[in-house]
């Protein structure tokens, strides 16, 4: 069903949820998302550092405004559990970080770092994946979803793609072969001012640190069983669809 918000309240968050766009990095990766994780940092204890409370962010659009692409059920799922299952588990994460640091027993470092690595990643990554996404530009709706790239940023797709389809062609085969669960990254390399595409095993196990992503998909199952069962390639090629161009301009910078 509809959300009951208005489109003008729809606007308001929207205009918020971009405002809030920046340069974060992923907790535990040292990786800088083009996206920034809504957070309220709190005072924290002198002797042990500040503790940041990390919040879910408000979609800039309804649970149903990507459909037919990716369904309601899906998004209001996606979103507010599985999302939120990452913030509430980077909370508890760094504040049993910062536990050990009161106490000085570090035995469970392990444990509680590699949770916060991936509680972070999932945060970070998918606080980036609702801000490329937007309802479809199809018949009368107006939607900045799958209209093409333009200007500086189609300029530098043909520079080291040879083409848009080309980018599409190999980001879809990246994405479809993620072995097990992942993402696929359209990344900015600042090394060589290239952009580059590559996987993600799960969220958190990356294969480079110089970049900055600048589009992700997300391939886990949650994101497309309801409508695509296991038909991973069908949710990857109506995906593009929803892709908003503009946003992904704006974090190429």
């Amino acid at each position: 069903m509809e959300n009951s918000d208005n489109k003008d309240s729809l606007k308001r968050d929207r205009r918020d949820f971009i405002k809030t766009t920046g340069a974060v990095a992923l907790a535990g990766a040292g990786l800088v998302l083009a996206g920034k994780v809504i957070a309220d940092s709190g005072s924290g204890d002198t002797e042990t550092g500040k503790l940041t409370t990390h919040l879910l962010p408000k979609l800039p659009y309804a649970y149903n405004a990507l459909a037919p692409y990716i369904d309601e059920e899906t998004m209001t799922l996606h979103h507010s559990k599985h999302h939120q299952a990452y913030v509430d588990g980077l909370n508890k994460a760094e504040s049993e970080l910062a536990r050990m640091r009161a106490s000085g027993d570090y035995t469970l470092i392990e444990y509680w770092s590699k949770k916060a690595s991936f509680n972070g990643g999932g945060h970070a990554l998918h606080s980036l994946f609702w801000s490329i996404l937007a309802p479809a530009s199809t018949g009368s709706l107006k939607g900045q979803g799958g209209i093409p790239p333009e200007g500086a940023l189609l300029q530098k797709i043909v520079e080291d793609f040879g083409s848009f389809e080309n980018l599409k062609k190999q980001f879809s085969e990246a994405a479809i072969k993620v072995e097990g669960s992942g993402w696929a990254v359209l990344a900015h390399r600042k090394s060589d001012n290239r952009l580059i595409i590559h996987q993600i095993e799960n969220q958190h196990k990356l294969s480079s640190f110089d970049e900055t992503p600048i589009l992700v998909l997300d391939v886990w199952e949650h994101a497309y069983y309801i409508s695509y069962r296991n038909k991973r390639a069908d949710y990857v090629n109506a995906w593009w669809n929803i892709v908003n161009w503009m946003a992904v301009s704006k974090n190429l910078g």
